[in-house]
């Protein structure tokens, strides 16, 4: 037992120290720019080129960049409540539709235009249509994404955020926008949690609540987006079985787990807890804030374990393909919301 333990600290405390720094760097950006998960991941890979010659933390990295990765996405679900779809409302839903649309579809288009890797594409779009680096996040481990692609995905989305957060809240003011409109187009436009925190706050006090309160209803979307990406990763490994398999039958089989992920079913469980009203507030944000750690953590051990050689021959196209879907979602999510008179 001990020996066990011994095998997995070194790397959980490696983590642990690297997500404390991180969060503590971001609280003294402004309005938290730049997420805690960002700097974790940022600095993981710049320590990478040390680190792999130790092989003493490499297992507790894995544990960590794996496991605590999927209990940060279930933990997750304590912040979100099927309330909040209604307290949002058809008009929003209804924008959300059409980004998640553009982000998915035009990811794929530009995906195939630029000859980029399917699973790097994918999650591009998801980080994107979603939330960032937690959607990223919560669909590489059902696609088996590799280390570099979500390196590679986190810093596109996070990049095209810093942008945005300075652009929103002039192009809101200068579009003459009401509070609610430009909460629902940040809302549903930026995409990491922190940049629509500090987009939305930046216009008004009134604009940055209802723009968290889609931002956490789009979250939702995680789930069936998820199981579709599961389900693509799983049909594709059954064709490249097909031509390796000594039987038809085994080649015909489908990965069942990996289509249905128990991590993100868990999270619609919480999700469906947390809206029954029994979990006490006070208790929901202490979750919610272990989950948030826990996703740093996560985020620094995917840095740890990140070449930063491998993701820079990844090339400029997959960084153009995330500031091309990025800016459709942000035009797109305005035009609609123009149509519908609420701006």
């Amino acid at each position: 037992m001990m020996n066990v333990m011994k095998k997995y600290s070194l790397g959980i405390l490696l983590t642990i120290v690297l997500a404390a720094i991180s969060v503590f760097i971001s609280n003294y950006i402004p309005y938290h720019l730049i997420s805690a998960g960002v700097f974790a991941m940022l600095i993981g890979m710049a320590l990478h080129p040390i680190m792999k010659k130790y092989n003493f933390f490499k297992v507790g990295i894995e544990f960590v960049s794996k496991k605590i990765l999927r209990l940060s996405i279930i933990l997750m679900g304590v912040t979100l409540s099927f309330a909040q779809v209604f307290e949002v409302g058809k008009v929003s839903l209804f924008v959300m539709y059409f980004t998640l649309v553009t982000a998915f579809g035009g990811g794929y288009l530009f995906g195939k235009l630029f000859k980029m890797n399917w699973k790097l594409s994918g999650l591009i779009s998801a980080g994107t249509g979603i939330c960032g680096g937690s959607a990223i996040a919560a669909i590489a481990p059902a696609i088996d994404a590799e280390d570099n692609d979500v390196a590679y995905a986190i810093s596109a989305t996070f990049i095209f955020d810093i942008v945005m957060v300075v652009l929103f809240p002039i192009m809101g003011h200068f579009f003459g926008m009401s509070d609610l409109g430009y909460g629902l187009w940040a809302g549903t436009a930026v995409n990491d949690t922190s940049s629509v925190v500090a987009a939305g706050y930046a216009f008004s006090d009134i604009a940055g609540n209802y723009a968290i309160i889609v931002k956490m209803t789009r979250t939702l979307s995680i789930i069936p987006i998820v199981l579709i990406f599961s389900f693509v990763n799983a049909r594709l490994e059954r064709k490249k079985a097909t031509a390796n398999a000594t039987s038809a039958e085994e080649a015909k089989k489908l990965n069942w787990k990996k289509i249905f992920p128990w991590f993100i079913l868990m999270f619609l469980g919480v999700v469906a807890i947390q809206s029954t009203g029994i979990i006490p507030s006070d208790v929901s944000r202490e979750i919610a804030h272990f989950s948030k750690f826990f996703m740093v953590m996560s985020l620094g051990a995917i840095g740890l374990k990140t070449d930063f050689k491998k993701v820079a021959k990844s090339g400029f196209k997959p960084m153009l393909h995330g500031f091309i879907i990025s800016a459709l979602v942000v035009i797109v999510a305005f035009l609609v919301q123009m149509l519908l008179g609420q701006l």
